[in-house]
């Protein structure tokens, strides 16, 4: 039994020196990430079983996300290898301004598309305690639509808590193909994380944080629905009761994968036993963390997250 499995798409991350330009850099740096993977590798570092699935070319690429990937802890014996698609990259470029930071996606026919409910171990979902994945996936093509649904319903039927980030990103597709694909999935959901920004923009959700998240928890049953709010923090509505959560200060060397590493510290707390209030507690300070590291993963542990939230007793910023 595993506590946590995720599945979705990782990619392998190519950032040239800072204060290089794509076009020109001759060196890039090399890492793997991915929204799910990223999830179950903050769980895994503080202290949680967890394990990652996805589809990936058997080949040299493929091979260096699951090595990276189990070097955190993380199993990936659930990884279906193909012999016929490529490994999805994206090209990050640091920015400081006036020049924004710059990404550019290269994952068209990556083995993930392809990937089918037949192809999956649910064994695997069935049996763990938490099943989590996120609006990236079933954007990324129909099959994948269809494996989401699959494999969210297995997960429900067997009595494993599924959780889902709305994640919505628009060069993948609209807020219309997004807002119909949601939908057919919130039957199957307990636990919806949702920043504001996407509540409003893909589900045409209006008001303050608590707004959204009762409407969104009456309208589709969610046990659970965390509204995050960038440098507001957090909102969590469990059983009709309301939590919130400031933000932890933080010097900013790399902000991509935070709202991953506060899934990933939300879930590993409540799989460690902890209520809503202590869990966005967590998922704050991992976030907080994780800003302050290069790379796509939260390379944390336990301890640093204790540190962090020791030292606010409150955790807002002020």
């Amino acid at each position: 039994m595993t506590a946590l499995v995720t599945f979705g798409e990782t990619m392998l991350r190519l950032s040239p020196p800072r204060g290089e330009r794509l076009e020109t850099a001759r060196e890039f740096e090399v890492q793997a990430g991915g929204a799910e993977s990223n999830v179950a590798v903050a769980a895994a570092r503080l202290g949680r079983d967890a394990a990652w699935f996805s589809k990936l070319p058997d080949s040299p690429l493929g091979r260096r996300v699951v090595g990276e990937l189990r070097s955190h802890g993380v199993d990936t014996d659930g990884v279906v290898w193909d012999d016929d698609h490529r490994q999805g990259l994206y090209y990050l470029e640091h920015g400081v301004s006036p020049r924004p930071t710059n990404v550019v996606y290269d994952r068209s026919d990556a083995a993930v598309t392809t990937l089918e409910t037949s192809e999956i171990d649910l064994e695997t979902v069935r049996d763990a305690d938490i099943c989590y994945t996120s609006g990236i996936t079933p954007a990324l093509s129909e099959t994948l639509r269809v494996t989401t649904a699959d494999v969210l319903a297995a997960a429900q039927e067997a009595g494993t808590t599924t959780a889902f980030d709305l994640n919505y990103r628009s060069k993948l597709w609209t807020p219309e193909e997004a807002a119909d694909a949601y939908r057919g999935l919130f039957d199957d959901i307990d636990v919806l994380f949702a920043a504001k920004r996407d509540a409003e923009a893909v589900l045409g959700r209006d008001g303050d944080a608590e707004s959204i998240a009762r409407g969104l928890a009456d309208d589709f049953d969610f046990e659970t629905v965390v509204v995050t709010r960038g440098a507001e923090g957090s909102l969590g509505l469990s059983d009709g009761e309301v939590f919130e959560q400031g933000v932890y200060d933080a010097e900013t060397h790399d902000a991509i994968g935070t709202g991953d590493a506060f899934v990933g510290g939300f879930l590993a707390k409540r799989l460690g036993g902890g209520d809503v209030s202590e869990s966005l507690q967590w998922a704050a300070a991992t976030a907080s963390f994780k800003r302050t590291i290069d790379g796509d993963v939260a390379v944390v542990t336990p301890e640093d997250v204790e540190r962090v939230v020791a030292d606010d007793d409150d955790g807002i910023s002020r």
